[in-house]
């Protein structure tokens, strides 16, 4: 058994809610406990609920970032690196941490630093590129630190887990030993999903699951959909989720005059996603061309945990994910003509429906479950534990 450090330090991130991020590091906590390690979690943003079988997790609540100007706001964040090492320092001289896990956050790179001081195996997770994003989409005041934090802590860490080869490219810009950089991607709970069974119930209902951002794509979606729309108008659309999309996009269902056709639900919580993709027939990633993709989907891995076929863009780890016409439907990105003419081929044929959807969960069960995650994730901590045990 190991004593292990998870260390999140995004106050964006609420541990126990319901963002995407958020099941991300619940499932890894799960995964932790189901092979009886003791877990202790440290985080500005617990969130409310924790889960029951999450229960025996030691919390260790950092200071929260108050909601001040952003420049500041950047500033406190970067003082919460010393809060992390005296408090890791307390526990760890009671009894000493196996393994320091942190997911990447912007401004945080103590941990890291920590577990190299100590001479413990410290392995951090990037799940995106944080600077860009934070440049293109919040606003980043200090620019130069970020990059600083960015190669304190891709270089402190002993190991770099990539959710996909373009952050791993990403990454490789900060760090001096690129070969410590592994790409791992993300996972889903089969457990959660029954397999989707083809039947006859009056609506072709196609389906998204996501945060309603700008790069989901779903502009091309409601275009496509109104094509497919006007030649079967025994279709419906339902788009799950909630973001800073929402308004515009139900401008457009408006003038479009789609009201009655597409369902927009709004939040909903995890546990209810399961049940709202059996109301699927297809389900769909329309992301539009972007010239750095570095996601690793969870919708995705979702859609064919359920067996669902899946029709999706032709882009970044998707298409190593999804092959076409195995166990899904590629499109380029961005051509609502192809997304339509996909959602017409799946409509006339419940066959490669069924097809599609089985294959798609036998490729998450043998490949793509967090189970498979965890798994990898501690036969690198392994690695790294007999890397320091030689040099000592």
């Amino acid at each position: 058994m190991m004593r292990i450090a998870y260390i999140c330090a995004d106050s964006g991130i609420p541990i126990f809610g319901e963002k995407g991020c958020s099941i991300h590091v619940q499932e890894i906590l799960r995964g932790l406990l189901k092979r009886n390690h003791q877990v202790h979690l440290f985080s500005p943003r617990l969130g409310e609920n924790k889960p029951d079988d999450l229960q025996t997790i030691k919390l260790h609540k950092l200071l929260p970032i108050p909601k001040v100007a952003q420049g500041l706001r950047e500033k406190i964040a970067l003082s919460m690196n010393s809060e992390i090492d005296a408090v890791l320092e307390v526990l760890d001289f009671k009894k000493p941490f196996d393994l320091v896990y942190e997911r990447y956050s912007l401004w945080s790179y103590g941990a890291m630093e920590y577990a190299r001081k100590k001479s413990i195996p410290g392995i951090l997770e990037v799940n995106a590129p944080l600077i860009l994003e934070q440049q293109k989409y919040r606003g980043l005041v200090n620019l130069q630190e970020a990059e600083t934090v960015s190669i304190k802590v891709f270089n402190a860490a002993t190991t770099i887990i990539a959710v996909s080869d373009e952050v791993k490219n990403y990454v490789s810009q900060y760090v001096k030993n690129p070969n410590k950089i592994k790409v791992i991607p993300n996972g889903v709970n089969a457990d959660r999903f029954n397999p989707k069974k083809i039947t006859s119930n009056g609506y072709f209902t196609l389906g998204f699951v996501g945060s309603l951002k700008p790069w989901h794509g779903l502009p091309i979606l409601l275009d496509a959909f109104e094509k497919f729309h006007h030649h079967y108008p025994q279709s419906r659309l339902l788009i799950i989720g909630k973001g800073p999309e929402s308004d515009r996009l139900q401008t457009e269902i408006n003038q479009k005059n789609l009201n009655s056709a597409v369902k927009l639900t709004g939040s909903v919580p995890p546990d209810a996603i399961p049940f709202l993709l059996e109301q699927m027939d297809v389900a769909v990633a329309p992301y539009p061309p972007l010239d750095k993709f570095y996601f690793s989907p969870l919708k995705v891995y979702e859609y064919m945990a359920a067996g669902l076929p899946v029709v999706a863009s032709h882009i970044g780890q998707i298409k190593d994910v999804i092959k076409h016409g195995n166990n899904g439907l590629l499109c380029l990105p961005g051509d609502s003509n192809a997304l339509s003419e996909a959602f017409i081929r799946l409509m006339r044929s419940p066959q490669l429906r069924h097809q599609l959807g089985t294959s798609a969960r036998q490729t998450i069960l043998g490949h793509y479950t967090w189970d498979h995650v965890v798994k990898k994730i501690l036969r690198l901590a392994k690695e790294a534990e007999q890397t320091y045990l030689k040099v000592a």
